[in-house]
């Protein structure tokens, strides 16, 4: 069969991928949206948009019935999953394939053996691959341990268990957060393993017993379980065990006569030179373009040939199939490192990363992004804005560029982990290899000890000032100079200047030039300190006298909040006030008015981007307000709940 016109069931950057492919295979595309996704870049991509019925924009992909629905009236003959939501739905594929249409990935069968991680290690024990088994009833000696979801990934539904006794109520918030995430609840207990690194192996079979491998990934660096730097080829992995974990692929795939691209995922315990199978995803990974890279292939392009024909191509040419070079993928996500990595929503003020040029040898930069300068960030959908992949003949050249390229992203308006990835690619521990899931347990990369760059306040200091500047006047300028000017910004960030005749002085740098680039809200500042000069690109928007200001400079990006002069009393909130970090649904109130609780109690369970967030008492004291309940919508800052350190008093203690 040939495909005609194929949709998409997936949204942002995976459907744009797999429209990248299409359009250059002539096929057409279909994009289908929710509400909240109507204006994202991926749906002015496709050849035609579908728009999915609904008033909760985060069911509206998970409903297979509207998505078939979708394909039938946009006249497509085939549908393609993603790798979200629904690509690993049996249930699904087999709605596609009795609607008449062609399904992109493995029989449903296969997707049905590998969708429970609990059955899914009984089909690899039976086929000699090694696999990590808890006892029936684990005592001390057996901790530490992990609880997982036996139907999803992405670090949902998995809790880390130390002590014994807090096994069960582990095990019941894991269910809790799966049910949420995937709709099942079911998790299982297995071994954990201290300083292990995630390993694995890309695989295409032809459904009828044929396996191509194409190499492995570490996926090793992660916070909270999810995936945050993969790369290929695997560093320091030892060529026996290497040879090993392909042929353990392999057997896996093989075992359940797997058709398309799947990952087999394996957890690699470095100090013993052991592994173990952890689950097998029967679809495209997000970290599929490091494999692109080194191996010179196309994933989707072999999903649509396995498809279309039946048979794997041939993607060798009649040349052993071998790797070049080495390829790394950091996941940009809207998230606060520094604040427990808390989604962030909002309005990407600016969203630049430039791609530069790809070398003939194929090295470069790639960017896979679901947004665009102006998007909106909702809170419904997982964190992740972009990836940036870099393809350099050696890791040392791979590192180099892709932190390069993240210093010089202009990224504004939404808080995000593009300063701790350039951390991570600078740590010591990465650059020589040494990666492992706990690389970032201890919260050393997630705060800067220092600003990117100590000049950046000072310039848009003197970008504000200008601002404000009337013809013919200099800017603050007095005939008897007594004291600086002082511009302040939250975190304790004060600049002191002077305006002059000619221009400006700043602490510590001469002022060589401020120059409207666009607009009087972007300015560039070229200041001089001992000699040498730097520019900045500062951009200034918000209220006048409480600006946001975001610049930009070799070294990175600084983000800066102007301190008004006089704050609104109508602004203040209570002492003792539990605000919200991120807007997001509110799953759970433990606590009632009048209750006295402790520091650290958990008191409210909000759930944003698909995660489940607590928000304790701050302090001992007593409960004294409760603004939500289970079910609304809140706005990030918003108040929760009010705890008063006095003996129950409502008024106690308040303005």
């Amino acid at each position: 069969m040939t495909i005609t016109r194929l949709l998409v069931a997936n949204r942002g950057e995976i459907a744009s991928r797999v429209f990248r492919t299409c359009r250059r295979l002539g096929i057409e595309t279909v994009a289908v949206h929710s509400d909240a996704d109507a204006c994202l870049p991926y749906v002015r991509e496709a050849d035609h948009a579908v728009r999915l019925p609904g008033d909760a924009p985060a069911e509206s992909y998970l409903r297979a019935d509207l998505l078939v629905e979708a394909a039938e009236r946009a006249g497509a003959d085939a549908v393609h999953p993603g790798y979200g939501f629904l690509s690993e739905s049996a249930e699904f594929a087999r709605a596609v394939e009795a609607a008449g249409l062609t399904w992109i990935g493995p029989a449903p069968g296969s997707i049905e053996a590998m969708g429970s991680k609990i059955e899914a290690k009984a089909i690899m024990k039976r086929a000699g691959v090694p696999v990590l088994e808890a006892p029936p009833d684990p005592t001390e000696a057996d901790l530490p341990l992990l609880v997982k979801a036996s139907a999803g990934g992405g670090g949902r539904g998995m809790r880390v268990v130390r002590v014994l006794a807090d096994l069960e109520p582990e095990i019941a918030a894991a269910k809790a957060e799966a049910a949420s995430a995937f709709g099942d609840g079911t998790v299982f207990v297995e071994p954990y393993v201290e300083h292990s690194r995630h390993v694995e192996v890309q695989v295409v079979g032809d459904g009828h017993g044929g396996v191509l491998v194409l190499g492995e990934r570490d996926c090793s660096t992660q916070r909270r379980h999810q995936k945050v730097v993969e790369e290929s080829p695997a560093p320091l992995l030892p060529d026996a065990t290497r040879t090993a974990l392909h042929d353990a692929a392999r057997r896996a795939a093989a075992a359940i006569g797997y058709r398309g691209a799947g990952t087999v995922e394996f957890l690699y315990d470095p100090e013993g030179d052991r592994f173990w199978f952890l689950e097998m995803n029967t679809r495209l990974q997000v970290e599929h373009p490091v494999t692109e890279a080194v191996f010179g292939v196309d994933l989707v392009e072999l999903q649509l040939a396995v498809a279309e024909r039946g048979v794997m191509p041939d993607v060798s040419h009649g040349s052993p199939l071998a790797s070049q070079g080495h390829a790394i993928e950091v996941r940009l996500y809207a998230e606060d490192p520094a604040a427990g990595y808390q989604p962030q929503s909002g309005t990407l003020a600016a969203f630049e990363i430039s791609t530069g040029s790809i070398t003939e040898a194929g090295a470069g930069i790639r960017v896979d992004a679901g947004y665009e300068t102006g998007s909106e960030v909702s809170t419904f959908y997982d964190a992740m804005l972009a990836k940036v992949i870099a393809h350099a003949p050696s890791r040392e050249q791979a590192v180099r560029m892709l932190a390069a390229t993240l210093r010089r992203a202009r990224i504004h308006g939404v808080v995000t982990n593009r300063d701790q990835l350039v951390r991570i690619l600078g740590s010591e521990e990465f650059r020589a290899g040494a990666v492992s899931t706990d690389l970032l347990a201890d919260g050393s990369l997630a705060v800067a000890e220092g600003p990117a760059d100590p000049a950046a306040p000072r310039a848009a200091a003197i970008a504000l000032a200008e601002t404000t500047r009337r013809p013919g006047f200099p800017v603050a300028w007095r005939n008897v100079t007594s004291q600086p000017q002082r511009t302040r910004f939250e975190g304790d960030v004060v600049v002191e200047w002077y305006g002059t005749r000619t221009g400006y002085r700043v602490e510590g740098n001469d002022v060589i030039a401020v120059v409207p680039t666009g607009s009087t809200d972007e300015w560039r500042v070229t200041l001089e300190t001992d000699g040498v000069r730097t520019t900045y690109d500062v951009a200034i928007r918000g209220r006048r006298g409480a600006e946001t200001v975001d610049v930009d400079s070799p070294l990175g990006h600084t983000a800066l909040r102007r301190v008004p002069r006089f704050t609104d009393p109508a602004e203040a909130t209570k002492p003792g006030s539990l605000l919200a970090p991120m807007p997001g649904t509110v799953v759970a109130v433990h606590a009632e008015p009048g209750a006295d609780v402790t520091a650290g109690q958990a008191l409210v369970v909000l759930e944003a981007m698909k995660m489940q967030h607590t928000v304790s008492a701050p302090t001992d004291g007593v409960l004294t307000q409760v603004d939500v309940r289970p079910g609304i919508q809140v706005a990030a800052g918003e108040v929760l709940a009010v705890v008063s350190t006095g003996t129950g008093s409502t008024d106690e203690g308040e303005a």
